[in-house]
């Protein structure tokens, strides 16, 4: 007796050939609406589905595959006597694997012109409801929803039957499928920003060689619908990203792209080392470098401009782990793909990612907006009798961008559009500054103190007055903000109140 197949494909690669090679190990094939058409148009012996249900395709072809002649020849157990004594009354055939995979609800929802119509209507209900009964009777079925799959297939029924092993696999394979795509759907039509139930889904983009140590294991996953976040960036040179660097990269490109002018951004253990901005790249560099010529070694840096020879050539002084840019000339390519382990990527800088940071904690997980804002110039006021000059108030702005991007508790201290020093992850702010001071050692001299949170007292104002900093910038709103408005009053100390903090943990 012949065994039946069941073929319903929106992704019609290599489904021909699949098909073929089914008949040839003595299947029957029926197949739906386009599937049944390029099978038929290809010479495969091809059964309608309306021949198995006796009922046509109605409503546009919403309903053809949600009848008991497919469903029962699905699901039922070919063990019970009782489900096959059923299937025989009713004269209904078991079907013995099923190749579906969904209407492309994201390649539709992707498209700029899609209207709300046209994606409800790729919403597919028979696909899923085929290969859920498919994949929960796998035990006598097997579900294929991936093409790369169709090869193994037809390899093992060259064998003779399909492993269970494999049948297993392939339906936890659908249930993920399904799921998925639901997923998706649920997160299109979503309005609430937190609804009551979160459901996400990612592809695996690759395994990583290990994770934060060798001894974990770890992967990379990527969101479906495309963005311009690091994950999307293309390596052009280089080996493997591993864990820390994408983490690393992560922080980079985002921070990078807080800037108008040409900037460079160094980091090392998810904190800036050195940043800076200039005229061109290769200025922007020089400045990053500078801040702190130890720290960047081994790092990652990136650029908001394009990387060109002069620059690379300064870049090869060093040893850097990743490049990230938005090109390269061709000399500049030249030159560094003299190293071959060093990673260098394309990534877009023009548009900061959007969306919302997601944290694991021990059973559940965090999930917050991103932190899109960096002041609001409506909200800036200079409380201190000194007043910042234009050209201070600028790298003051400069050193609060850098100060969003450090960990807290975090101090930031810069002056001719550089970083000097930087305090980053202290458990109180006083030790934030000592460390962001000591880095910028005589040069703290007239240069602005950026703090992510508001000064609780009036130390730190203190410890930035005796390396003769100029401007200090902080959210303000403490009780005691009085405290420290007289402590740089007293020391002729101008500063500024963003109104917006930067906690970064």
């Amino acid at each position: 007796m012949k065994k039946r197949a069941l073929i319903s494909v929106s992704d019609k690669r290599g489904i021909i050939e699949f098909a073929k090679g089914l008949v040839e190990k003595n299947f029957e094939v029926v197949s739906t609406g386009g599937t049944y058409s390029l099978l038929k148009e290809n010479g495969v012996d091809v059964i309608g589905i309306s021949q198995v249900t006796n009922f046509p395709e109605v409503l546009g072809g919403r309903v053809k595959t949600l009848h008991p002649h497919v469903h029962g020849g699905l699901l039922a157990i070919r063990s019970n006597p009782e489900h096959m004594k059923t299937l025989e009354e009713l004269e209904i055939l078991p079907i013995d694997l099923v190749a579906v995979n969904l209407y492309p609800f994201q390649s539709v929802i992707e498209k700029p012109d899609c209207t709300f119509d046209e994606a409800i209507e790729n919403i597919d209900i028979g696909g899923p409801t085929m290969v859920r009964a498919s994949a929960k009777n796998h035990k006598f079925v097997t579900i294929v929803v991936e093409p790369t799959d169709y090869y193994r297939i037809l390899e093992e029924l060259d064998t003779g039957e399909i492993r269970l092993e494999t049948r297993e696999e392939l339906a936890a394979k659908a249930f993920r499928h399904t799921a998925a795509y639901d997923a998706l759907i649920s997160s299109y039509l979503t309005q609430e920003e937190f609804p009551e139930k979160l459901t996400l889904t990612y592809n695996k983009k690759q395994e990583l060689r290990y994770g934060e140590n060798p001894h974990q294991k770890a992967a990379l996953y990527e969101e479906l619908l495309p963005n311009n976040g690091i994950v999307n960036a293309k390596q052009i040179h280089g080996k493997e990203l591993s864990y820390n660097n994408m983490g690393d990269a992560d922080v980079a490109l985002e921070m990078v792209k807080e800037f108008s002018q040409p900037a460079c951004v160094a980091i090392k253990h998810m904190n800036p080392c050195g940043v800076g901005i200039g005229e061109n790249a290769l200025q922007a560099y020089q400045r990053a470098y500078d801040a702190d010529p130890v720290s960047i070694f081994g790092g990652i840096v990136s650029f908001n401009r394009e990387v060109d020879g002069e620059s690379a050539r300064k870049l090869l002084e060093i040893f850097l782990e990743v490049i990230i840019a938005p090109s390269y000339t061709k000399e500049a390519l030249e030159l560094l793909e003299e190293k071959k382990n060093l990673r260098l990527l394309i990534a877009d800088t023009s548009q900061k990612n959007s969306g919302n940071q997601l944290t694991s904690i021990g059973g559940g997980l965090l999930i917050q907006e991103d932190d899109k804002g960096v002041f609001n110039p409506d909200t800036l006021t200079v409380p201190t009798k000194r007043k910042p000059t234009k050209e201070e108030e600028e790298i003051a702005k400069f050193a609060w961008i850098v100060a969003k991007y450090v960990k807290s508790n975090a101090i930031v201290i810069a002056k001719d559009n550089r970083t000097l020093g930087i305090g980053p992850g202290q458990t109180n702010r006083v030790g934030a500054a000592k460390i962001a001071l000591e880095g910028a050692g005589e040069e703290a001299k007239g240069a602005v103190l950026a703090s992510d949170a508001f000064f609780p007292m009036p130390d730190t104002v203190e410890a930035a007055a005796k390396a003769g900093i100029s401007v200090i910038i902080q959210p303000g709103g403490s009780i005691k903000d009085e405290l420290s408005i007289a402590a740089c009053d007293e020391h002729n100390i101008a500063m500024i109140f963003t109104g917006m903090r930067h906690f970064r943990h």
